[in-house]
């Protein structure tokens, strides 16, 4: 979501959200104490103090100027839906700044149904071609492989992604999020995240940490010691 709320506050462009998975009040709730930074707990139980309603007062009255972030949380999508919803909004506003599927494997193509590959395969192609078509960047989310559970370093890379082949190969940037304290409880790297670039079409590899501020649900600028890059 950090990627959706940097995109709708840095342009006029509207953002569009297809969640797949989650609710659109709940999508709103963890924007909403990302971007005020109050806790989404106390959000979400109503404990807010003086301090707590400020901020989220100056958060909702910048969303509702923006008023750029459309959420579409219908279930089962298909890339034809997906389409045909994103060329609506880009004809009514000119343009779309980014597109987020949450996520990909939810997706469905019902003459393919019977064919997980090719299924998967019709919708990466799908959405790639719907980027080239806007001109727009394109960001789906994707499952991972459970095999990735059983192994020492947990780090996900390429082969991971879950019904990968297709993804892997349409893609033009992939990056995964790796956060060391959800497998290590006394991990030395608590509140850490590190962004592995596995694959990016046109430059580098690697990876790069951020602060993970999990009460927010909210990534920032790693500012800690410095560290080799993985």
């Amino acid at each position: 979501m950090n990627l959706v709320e940097n995109a709708a506050m840095l342009q006029d462009k509207p953002v569009l959200i297809f969640s797949l998975e989650m609710p659109s009040e709940q999508i709103m709730m963890r924007s909403l104490a990302s971007l005020s930074r109050v806790d989404q707990t106390k959000i979400r139980t109503g404990q807010l103090d003086d301090e707590d309603w400020a901020r989220i007062s100056g958060t909702m009255g910048i969303l509702l100027e923006k008023r750029n972030i459309y959420i579409d949380d219908s279930s089962g999508l298909t890339p034809t839906e997906v389409r045909s919803r994103a060329r609506r909004i880009a004809r009514e506003h000119g343009g779309i700044g980014l597109i987020m599927i949450d996520y990909l494997q939810l997706m469905r193509v019902p003459a393919l149904s019977d064919n997980r590959t090719l299924e998967i395969a019709e919708i990466s192609r799908s959405l790639k071609a719907l980027a080239k078509e806007l001109n727009v960047p394109v960001v789906a989310l994707s499952q991972l492989n459970r095999s990735l559970e059983q192994r020492a370093d947990k780090r996900p890379v390429n082969s991971d992604l879950r019904e990968s082949g297709s993804i892997e190969q349409d893609a033009d940037l992939i990056m995964f999020i790796y956060r060391d304290e959800v497998y290590h409880e006394n991990s030395d790297l608590k509140g850490i995240a590190e962004i592995i670039i596995g694959k990016q079409r046109n430059g580098p590899i690697g990876t790069v940490r951020l602060t993970f501020n999990g009460q927010w649900s909210r990534f920032d600028n790693y500012a800690g010691p410095q560290y080799d890059d993985e």
